[in-house]
């Protein structure tokens, strides 16, 4: 035996549950049409690499420590897209090596001017995903203004 009015609050909850998911979708729809605002991508800055973006890895090959570091600041204020800085195997470099690997060599001669040093030769290697490498010899140190 049934009581009475329990169907009809059954019935009720029913029909709230089945508004509330009604509901529920319709917001989702919305949301989904919506349209999002773009993400922040990288800055592209006219050069070589892919999409316009010079890539430049940076080698302290002067056997003197901070050199990649420094260079890699004021690469990146200058617009450049630093990728790695560390040391290089070979050390005690006098003259700073601006090495294209890839693309025409805009790219290169921009890092040089970046830095105050270096001199700008071709060098490909399809084995380095970067546009430039720069091998940081004892000069860039003068130009930093060590001694």
């Amino acid at each position: 035996m049934e009581q009475p009015g329990r169907a009809r609050r059954v019935a009720l909850i029913v029909l709230g549950v089945a508004v509330a998911v009604a509901a529920a979708v319709a917001v989702g729809v919305r949301r989904a049409r919506a349209p999002r605002p773009a993400a922040a991508g990288p800055v592209v800055v006219p050069g070589d690499g892919p999409g316009g973006r010079v890539e430049v890895e940076v080698l302290n090959a002067s056997g003197r420590v901070g050199l990649a570091r420094a260079a890699t600041r004021r690469l990146r204020e200058a617009g450049l897209d630093v990728v790695f800085f560390g040391s290089d195997t070979t050390q005690g470099l006098d003259s700073t090596q601006v090495l294209v690997r890839r693309g025409p060599g805009d790219a290169a001669r921009r890092v040089e001017a970046a830095l105050g040093a270096g001199a700008v030769r071709a060098a490909p290697d399809s084995g380095r995903l970067v546009d430039v490498t720069v091998r940081l010899g004892r000069d860039f140190a003068a130009v930093l203004g060590q001694p």
